[in-house]
């Protein structure tokens, strides 16, 4: 999933938020610094993409945004633009991946997914409580941490925190290590990949359903080929969407304690489903029925194509350069622990469960 609350409140950060009471040219004018930075690094991510493809463009983005984040950290002037580009460009190259798809595609693929997807939830959940126990991490960080790998990553622990109210520092330490493996992925899966065989369609499903968040998945299978991308996106949206039932129910357990607790009551979480339900994928199904209904032009989408390939490299980009080495060392090993334990578990548990139910082609 893409970044959101939880990421730009820390490896995104917004700093002051950009005022609604500002006119238009003024809050533009405060995206401008991160955002040209950003496009600084996907034009030059871009020519050296092009150069070694099978590396591609996002990868080459987001090594190159840690590497200066590394060595010389953005000034805070860039901070908004990083946020913007790193989340709403992103959000938009999904929408603009939607309109090369059918609903018919979307569809077919989403239902196909849903064995692989299912047992995958099912298994970073339950080895998420089980290691989290055995590594004597908190709960409501290994909540976090478990969420945001079985589901949708940063987004999915935004949504989690706005019902269980964790600790600054839980939901800190979950989005680092959400990070961590999240570029892990981006780097190794599609080699990993071209080593197994996978076709176009199970590398899709493996990526949609094993890496952690909606960047990765997009970076990861974009590299890997133009059907994996489409596959591996219309997965991942379609897990996504199990956030709304999993925040429901944490709600739903929280409330069920505080009215055994008097005491708690005040804190108990009120979720409505507008709260967590991700909007940019309404915007998604709209584009993918605006194709089907004929009103995008076929000639349009190679050219529609190479768009949001650029958009992803850009957001890649802002969200290398937001990166915060400080933040993952400030983690600590346990909750990285936990993390690489779960990251393995779901991509060797997808691969299993392809193989099982014949989908792996």
């Amino acid at each position: 999933m893409p970044i959101d609350t939880a990421l730009t409140r820390t490896t995104l950060p917004l700093g002051p938020e950009v005022s609604a009471r500002r006119s238009l040219p003024q809050a533009a004018a405060v995206l401008v610094p991160g955002a040209a930075l950003a496009a600084a690094i996907a034009v030059v991510a871009s020519l050296l993409g092009s150069l070694v493809p099978v590396i591609g463009a996002p990868v080459m983005a987001i090594v190159m945004g840690i590497i200066v984040a590394t060595l010389r950290p953005p000034p805070p002037s860039a901070r908004p633009g990083l946020a913007f580009v790193g989340k709403r460009v992103l959000q938009g190259s999904i929408v603009v991946l939607g309109l090369g798809l059918s609903l018919g595609q979307v569809l077919v693929a989403g239902a196909a997914s849903l064995p692989v997807l299912v047992g995958t939830l099912v298994a970073a959940l339950g080895a998420a409580w089980a290691v989290g126990r055995l590594l004597g991490l908190r709960t409501d960080l290994t909540t976090l941490i478990g969420v945001g790998t079985a589901i949708c990553g940063a987004s999915a622990i935004a949504a989690t925190d706005a019902v269980i109210g964790a600790e600054e520092a839980d939901v800190s330490y979950a989005v680092a290590t959400i990070f961590t493996f999240n570029v892990v992925a981006v780097l190794l899966y599609p080699t990993l990949g071209h080593l197994l065989g996978l076709s176009q369609h199970a590398f899709g499903l493996w990526s949609g359903t094993a890496i952690n968040d909606l960047s990765s998945v997009v970076a990861a299978s974009t590299i890997y080929g133009h059907a994996a991308a489409g596959y591996g996106v219309v997965v991942k949206l379609t897990r996504t969407l199990a956030i709304i039932p999993i925040a429901l129910g944490l709600a739903a357990l929280r409330r069920r304690r505080a009215a055994e607790q008097p005491a708690a009551r005040a804190g108990a979480p009120r979720v409505s489903l507008a709260r967590v339900l991700p909007l940019f994928i309404l915007a998604f199904l709209v584009a993918v029925v605006a194709n089907t209904l004929g009103l995008v032009p076929g000639g349009f989408h190679h050219e529609l194509s190479d768009s949001a390939t650029w958009m992803i490299t850009a957001a890649l980009a802002a969200i290398g350069l937001s990166t915060r080495p400080a933040e993952i060392r400030r983690a600590g090993l346990r909750p990285l622990a936990l993390g690489a334990a779960l990251w393995a578990t779901v991509g060797a548990v997808s691969l299993a469960l392809q193989f099982a139910t014949g989908t792996l082609r």
